[in-house]
């Protein structure tokens, strides 16, 4: 078969890690992308100074939160498509394909009207500073009218991942990358008789990276000839889960939110750490994740075609490499701790700041790496009401009690960070229970 109709079959025999990383390489770069915007953005925006890199920390953060609430236009698209492919059924695979792509075009648009005319108070509320929201609303104004071409890719890396297609997307995303990455430092600059933009610059390079890998995703979905109509049944279905999922990513975002907004009350210098520390982690959760994105296909295709034994040794086997790949990952940013942070700015007051949040990040890494291959599981599994329940103990016993504890007894940062630590631990026992417990494995295409 080849790489755009791979064969039901390579999904169903002995999960090995060949099979394995197969399908978690490809799918790393495509999860890295809007990560590996954000990061470059800063490593060029860094040097126009703290303030900057403030405005530029919020108006991410909100860029973010559209992203991390567009997940289930891919992960619950994932588990449907896998399940279909799985039982050999791809026609029905790609339609579920299509109704995510309806939803994110509707989305998209929503959310760009409700930012447009929400940016002023909520970019305030965040940062706390007339300074900061000053730098930052015009890179959010700019920057959120890529809301739709986000969640259309999103949206189809769910379908293409279900049928076990995950070299195409990182094309896709490579291109759009490899346009975003040219073109910021130039906007930002003034390179080559182009405007100088500043911060501006890095939100209108971002935008033409996203936009054209939306148009690519557009082009693979044309390509396989499915009726594009809507499909209420599904897209019915496709919200219920799209409920519990946005449930979970909103647990995640206000614990974010909340961390920004305490961060920045302790200075420019501060939340500018706090968020190269974040973005950084939020990079290497995707890292992590490329190898939960296998499981989702894998586990998801193994119980479309009723094969219990073969999805939880899937499960097992992407567990222990996560862990493996998670340690080592710990020990170059051990290693690196005194060189890794001015690759981002060379501003003393943010390098000072950066310390703290980073030691805290490489002792919870071997934790990430368990939780995310297990989400990946579960994921796969459409185990999506579970995983809502999970996410939000957590978040409401671990991580926001202890950020807004950090700000009413200034712990600054230290807190912010024992609060994500306490909060990924937590998920570790509600995730390690579920999943030793077997009641995920349920067979069957629904």
């Amino acid at each position: 078969m080849s790489e755009h109709n791979p064969d039901p079959d390579e999904a169903l025999r002995p999960p090995t890690g060949r099979t394995i990383a197969g399908l978690a390489f490809p799918a790393l770069g495509v999860l890295a992308a809007e990560p590996l915007y954000l990061l470059f953005d800063i490593a060029v925006v860094g040097r126009l100074g703290a303030m900057a890199l403030a405005g530029l920390a919020i108006g991410g953060l909100v860029l973010s939160l559209v992203a991390s609430q567009g997940t289930f236009l891919s992960y619950g698209t994932t588990a449907r498509s896998a399940r279909h492919f799985g039982a050999g059924d791809r026609g029905a695979a790609v339609r579920e394909g299509v109704q995510a792509t309806w939803l994110a075009v509707g989305l998209g648009l929503l959310i760009i009207a409700v930012v447009e005319s929400v940016a002023r108070p909520m970019v305030s509320a965040i940062a706390g500073s007339e300074d900061i929201t000053a730098a930052a609303l015009p890179w959010l104004r700019i920057a959120i009218l890529g809301a739709p071409a986000i969640l259309i890719s999103l949206a189809g890396n769910g379908w293409m991942r279900g049928v076990q297609d995950t070299v195409r997307p990182l094309r896709y995303v490579i291109t759009g990358f490899a346009v975003s990455a040219v073109l910021c430092p130039m906007l930002v600059y003034g390179w080559l008789g182009l405007p100088r933009l500043e911060l501006a610059g890095s939100a209108v390079a971002n935008l033409c990276g996203q936009w054209l890998a939306a148009a690519l995703f557009c082009r693979a979905l044309l390509a396989e000839r499915v009726p594009l109509r809507m499909d209420p049944q599904v897209l019915r279905t496709q919200v219920v889960m799209a409920r519990d999922l946005l449930l979970r990513s909103l647990a995640f975002q206000a614990c974010f939110v909340s961390a920004a907004a305490v961060a920045a009350r302790f200075g420019a210098a501060a939340v500018a750490a706090h968020q190269v520390v974040l973005q950084l982690w939020s990079f290497l959760a995707l890292v992590l994740d490329s190898l939960a994105i296998a499981a989702q296909s894998l586990v998801g295709a193994a119980l479309g075609a009723g094969q219990l034994p073969h999805a939880k040794s899937v499960a097992r086997r992407v567990t222990v490499f996560s862990a493996v790949a998670a340690l080592a990952l710990a020990a170059i940013l051990a290693g690196g701790a005194t060189v890794f942070p001015t690759l981002f700015t060379h501003d003393e007051s943010v390098l000072d700041a950066i310390g703290v949040p980073w030691w805290f990040l490489v002792a919870q890494l071997p934790v990430a790496g368990i939780v995310f291959a297990l989400d990946g599981v579960l994921l796969g599994a459409g185990d999506a009401k579970f995983m809502r329940n999970a996410t939000l103990a957590s978040a409401l016993l671990g991580f926001l009690p202890l950020i807004w504890l950090s700000l009413a007894f200034d712990w600054g940062l230290r807190g912010i960070w024992a609060g994500l630590s306490t909060f990924m631990v937590l998920r570790l026992v509600f995730v390690g229970v579920r999943t030793l417990s077997g009641r995920w494995a349920v067979p069957g295409t629904h």
